[in-house]
C-alpha cells in the first residue's frame, strides 16, 4: 500500500529564533512516502519566511494574527491527505510523521496525536509534561479529546468536513477543533513517536503560574463557554 502524501504545517509569526531547529528535524523524518512543508505565516517582520524557504517549505501569508487563522491558510493550500500541525518551536523525533501516519490506517481514525516532552533536562518540567500527557490521554479515553496544538494530526477530509480551525477563537482554538472532530470520528493517542517543545511559556509564567492558569483557561472554555483572548495569552517570543 502507497504511502499518503501528508502537509506538515506550522503557523509562524516572527518564530526566527526557533523555527531552523524545526525544520532541520522535519528534513531528517525517515518517512517513506512524500511530504511538504507548508508555513501559515502572519507577515512576519523577522527572518521566518526567508529561512522556511531555505529548506523548501511553502510559505503562505494570512492577515490575521490568531494561531487558528495561520493553520487554516496552511491547510488551504496544503495537498497532503493527512494534515499534521506542529508549532514552530516544537521538535519533531525522527520517526513522527511515520508513526503519526500508522494511526490513520484504522479509516475510523481522524485524528492523533503524541506525547509532548519538554526542551529541558529539569525534572520539573518534564513532570509538568508528563501530568498534561497523561491528561490527554484520559481525555480522549473518556470520549472529551483535549489535544494540543503542538502536535496534532486530522486527515484532510474530516479537517474539510469541519470547516477547520475557528478562527474566531483567539485561543483555545486547539482544544476546539479536536472536540468538534471527534465527532466525525476516532482519536487516537501514539506513544511510539513524541516532539520536543520549548518551555519559554512556562519559564515566562513558572511552574505553579501556567498550571494555574491553564486550569483557569480550561474551565472558561470547557465548562464556561468564554475562551480566554489574547490579553492574557500574549504570544512569547
Amino acid at each position: 500500500m502507497q504511502n499518503p502524501f501528508v502537509s506538515v504545517i506550522i503557523p509562524t509569526l516572527n518564530e526566527e529564533k526557533v523555527i531552523e531547529d524545526t525544520l532541520k528535524a522535519l528534513k531528517n523524518q525517515d518517512y517513506k512516502g512524500k511530504f511538504e512543508i507548508v508555513l501559515g505565516d502572519s507577515f512576519s517582520k523577522d527572518k521566518t519566511a526567508r529561512i522556511a524557504k531555505k529548506f523548501g517549505a511553502k510559505v503562505i501569508h494570512t492577515k490575521k494574527r490568531v494561531v487558528a487563522a495561520g493553520r487554516n491558510a496552511g491547510a488551504r493550500e496544503a495537498r497532503g491527505d493527512i494534515f499534521i500541525f506542529l508549532d514552530a518551536d516544537t521538535i519533531p523525533t525522527f520517526n513522527l510523521i511515520t508513526e503519526l501516519v500508522k494511526a490513520f490506517k484504522n479509516k475510523k481514525v481522524v485524528g492523533a496525536t503524541c506525547p509532548i516532552f519538554p526542551l529541558s533536562t529539569e525534572a520539573k518540567y518534564f513532570m509538568l509534561y508528563w501530568i498534561f500527557n497523561q491528561f490527554t490521554k484520559a481525555s480522549i479515553k473518556l470520549g472529551n479529546p483535549t489535544l494540543a496544538g503542538f502536535c496534532c494530526a486530522y486527515t484532510k477530509d474530516a479537517f474539510e468536513k469541519i470547516r477547520g480551525y475557528n478562527e474566531e477563537l483567539e485561543t483555545s482554538e486547539d482544544h476546539d477543533i479536536s472536540k468538534r472532530i471527534s465527532k466525525v470520528g476516532e482519536i487516537k493517542y501514539v506513544d511510539s513517536a513524541f516532539a520536543l517543545t520549548s518551555i519559554r511559556r512556562v519559564k515566562k509564567w513558572g511552574v505553579l503560574g501556567i498550571t494555574t492558569k491553564y486550569i483557569k483557561f480550561f474551565v472558561k472554555y470547557h465548562l464556561l463557554g468564554k475562551p480566554t483572548g489574547l490579553d492574557e495569552y500574549k504570544p512569547i517570543r
